[in-house]
C-alpha cells in the first residue's frame, strides 16, 4: 500500500530568496547546457551527454561567479536531467503535446 504526504512549506523572506536565486541559476544553466548541446549537434552530428556538461560547472562557476551561490548538486542534476531528455528525444520515448 502506498501512502502520499503532501507538505506546505512557509520559507521567510531570506529563504525566499535563495530559493529564487537557486531557482534562477538551475534555469540559467539548463539554457545555457541545450543551447551548447543544439550547437554541438549542428556542428557535428553528435550531442554531449549530461556527464559531459556536467564536467564544465566549475569552468562555469569561474566565469559566473554567482552560480556558486546554489548548491552544486542541483547544478549538477539540472545537466544530468538535460542529458536524460536528449536521450528520450533521440530514441523517441518523447510525447510532444501542443500547448
Amino acid at each position: 500500500m502506498l501512502k502520499v504526504v503532501k507538505v506546505r512549506l512557509y520559507p521567510n523572506s531570506q529563504q525566499q530568496e535563495a530559493l529564487s536565486q537557486s531557482f534562477g541559476n538551475c534555469r540559467w544553466l539548463w539554457n545555457y547546457c541545450l543551447n551548447l548541446m543544439n550547437q554541438t549537434y549542428k556542428e557535428t552530428g553528435k550531442g554531449l551527454s549530461g556527464y559531459e556538461i556536467k564536467k564544465l560547472i566549475p569552468q562555469l562557476k569561474k566565469e559566473y561567479e554567482w552560480l556558486s551561490l546554489a548548491y552544486s548538486s542541483c547544478l549538477q542534476q539540472v545537466c544530468l536531467n538535460l542529458g536524460v531528455a536528449f536521450n528520450n528525444f533521440f530514441e523517441r520515448r518523447t510525447r510532444i503535446s501542443s500547448v
